[in-house]
């Protein structure tokens, strides 16, 4: 074993007896990176040093007990801090606000929730553009295989007998005098128009159609803040998860270093005649059970890590080697990962309590629902202007050829009132279709209202509970922490069995595990109440 390895398994097994003496060390917010890497190791010893005595103390008391070997190596600890510090660490430290702000910035939701209100906003400019005139510009020309309009005099003159004498006499003298008898025309030909329309009135659709794309923009902008709140929400639990995760690791680690002292005690007493090697047996099957149980719990670690780096988005490129080989992420596979919010001081929930009707009054949700209604609204009045008559004005001039030899242009100015009669048995039952519908939003608006009441009631009972459990929690964990020393002692004064020691060793690991379990409940409780309530 190299000399750096053994003064971090030295530094570990320092570190897994401080957390059974003293408890509440596992709230520290450096123990997380006990079982990642050697550099988080190191970094997590300095940062304990500095806010916790208990463990300065606890490392004197373990020096003098020590040789002089354990003395250099503790001693050489910041050498190799300040080392691995300039080589570069691997690790990557995010605190809840480094992740919301990275989910904020790469998380899909958010991506689409903003690409949602530059839609409604662009619907909105599309809405605009009605108030404006409709200019289109046309061109035609043609080559027809023979005139499309021929004019004779019989056409001009008609079939009368006077008119058919009058025609012999121009046929036969006409040619005399260079008079052609008939005309042909449209045999090609090409004209170009612009053509101006304004509309002065559709019934009220246009300026109902811009008043329903304005709530449309503000409908986005609030689903977008749904998005954003659901997606803190998300991402906290799955913070909160791995913290979770990390405690229980830390307190199998704890377990799996009494079950060794213990094991190496039995063995003590055996080779002394005073135990059994049922009592050896006994330790090994429970140490047996917490490894697996460790193990289990590494899979599902690295599987959180994973899913948290996910729904924040990727993290930040890391620094590379010299020579410009890149390291590996610190976020693959979820090694390296080090979560530096933990919970420490957690206050009672009286101090965040907002009254129930003004939350949800507050919520986006509320304000959804009205714009809904009032969406209906605008609906129904839109539907009934397509029975109304439409009133435009406009102008158009164009230049062509088309009947004379050499190419005109003309303009006029002309006006339009269209009435849809025959729409308007189709225009009633559609009004009746979207009142029905107007009032299933104003119902829905009603029920939902008390549902988002509920819901802030809900959240903060829910609140309290999770309050009530964590002070239950603490009491079972210092009732257990001193269960389990009496019995220890009276273990080492041969008063108590293996088996009594054993099952106090699992009643304050269960009791840890769910003191661990209620402070991430609250805090989670805590989260959603206050992301309901703001």
């Amino acid at each position: 074993m190299s000399f750096r390895s053994s003064v971090v398994q030295e530094l570990q097994e320092f570190r897994l007896m401080s957390c059974m003496q003293h408890p509440k060390l596992l709230t520290s917010p450096s123990l997380v990176t006990t079982r990642q890497n050697e550099q988080a190791l190191l970094l997590s010893l300095l940062q304990d040093l500095s806010a916790t005595p208990e463990l300065l103390q606890l490392l004197n008391s373990r020096i003098k007990k020590k040789n002089r070997v354990i003395i250099r190596r503790v001693g050489l600890l910041f050498f190799f801090f300040v080392h691995c510090a300039l080589a570069g660490a691997q690790s990557l430290s995010l605190s809840l606000e480094d992740c919301l702000t990275m989910a904020q910035q790469g998380s899909v939701t958010q991506q689409n929730a903003r690409l949602g209100i530059l839609a409604a906003q662009a619907q909105r400019g599309e809405a605009q553009t009605l108030w404006f005139p409709n200019v289109q510009a046309r061109a035609l020309g043609f080559q027809a295989f023979s005139p499309l309009l021929t004019i004779g005099l019989s056409d001009v003159l008609g079939y009368s007998d006077g008119a058919n004498m009058l025609r012999y006499y121009l046929e036969t003298q006409g040619n005399l005098y260079g008079i052609n008898t008939s005309y042909a025309s449209l045999l090609n030909g090409y004209t170009t128009a612009l053509t101006l329309t304004q509309p002065l009135y559709a019934g009220g659709r246009i300026v109902n159609g811009n008043r329903l794309a304005a709530l449309g923009v503000e409908a986005a902008t609030l689903k977008a803040n749904v998005a954003v709140r659901d997606n803190r929400l998300s991402v906290g639990q799955k913070y909160w998860l791995v913290v979770s995760l990390e405690d229980k690791q830390q307190v199998l680690d704890a377990g799996l270093q009494l079950l060794d002292t213990l094991m190496r005690d039995v063995r003590s007493a055996m080779d002394a005649g005073l135990a059994l090697t049922s009592d050896l047996m006994q330790v090994q099957l429970r140490r047996d059970e917490l490894i697996s149980d460790s193990l289990r719990l590494a899979s599902g670690l690295r599987l959180a890590r994973q899913d948290l780096l996910n729904t924040i988005g990727d993290p930040p490129p890391t620094p590379s080697r010299e020579g410009g080989e890149a390291l590996p992420l610190a976020g693959e596979r979820g090694e390296g990962l080090v979560l530096t919010t933990r919970l420490t001081d957690l206050e009672a929930p009286e101090q965040y309590y907002v009254p129930e009707e003004d939350a949800a009054a507050r919520a986006d949700e509320a304000q959804l629902l009205w714009l809904q209604v009032k969406a209906k609204q605008l609906e129904r009045r839109m539907v009934l202007g397509e029975a109304l008559p439409e009133v435009g004005l406009g102008v158009t001039y164009g230049y062509g050829r088309m009947l004379s030899n050499s190419p005109r242009s003309n303009g006029l100015v002309f006006a339009t009132v269209s009435v849809p009669i025959t729409d308007w048995a189709k225009t009633s039952r559609k009004t009746r279709r979207v009142g029905y519908e107007m009032q299933q939003a104003e119902n829905e608006q009603a029920y939902l209202s008390e549902q988002l009441v509920l819901r802030v009631r809900q959240a903060w009972e829910e609140l309290v509970l999770c309050w009530q459990q964590l002070t239950v929690a603490e009491r079972s964990v210092e009732t257990a922490h001193t269960l389990f020393f009496q019995l220890e002692r009276s273990h080492a004064a041969g008063m108590t069995t293996t088996a009594e020691l054993l099952q106090a060793e699992l009643t304050l690991r269960s009791a840890q595990n769910t003191l661990a379990d209620r402070r991430i409940a609250y805090a989670e409780a805590l989260s959603r109440y206050r992301v309901l309530t703001e």
